[in-house]
């Protein structure tokens, strides 16, 4: 068994895939319309069989899941980075907004960023 698929819910798909993709750097790997949403996905550029759904918000229940994470501090996803203190600089300068600078956690170091599509995401480099 190994994960293939994951999702991060957004509140705008467009927005979510241009902030994946021209921010972070994520490639478009699917984008099929389904009604007035899309199955969308990205991919990191080192790894392309993983991807990752931009999944819309559309059921209730997981609109406010989404906003008891962001308001509670908790990431909705964790990203690994070769080294956190270029990436962080890089998406500093970007225009991305921390919430949590890079920062010790026992063995890793972490940093907490949010992607303006409603939801904070954690990068880390073992």
């Amino acid at each position: 068994m190994k994960i293939k698929l994951s999702s991060v819910m957004v509140d705008d798909q467009a927005k979510a895939l241009a902030f994946y993709t021209d921010i972070l750097g994520f490639v478009k790997r699917q984008d099929v319309p389904i009604g007035k949403d899309r199955w969308l996905t990205v991919s990191s550029k080192k790894n392309i069989e993983i991807e990752l759904l931009l999944e819309p918000l559309g059921f209730p229940p997981a609109i406010e899941f989404q906003k008891a994470l962001f308001e509670a501090g908790i990431p909705a996803n964790a990203f690994s980075v070769d080294s956190i203190v270029e990436e962080y600089d890089r998406l500093k300068e970007a225009g991305v907004e921390f919430t949590t600078p890079p920062t010790r956690a026992g063995s890793v170091m972490i940093a907490v960023f949010n992607d303006t599509c409603g939801n904070l995401i954690q990068i880390y480099q073992e």
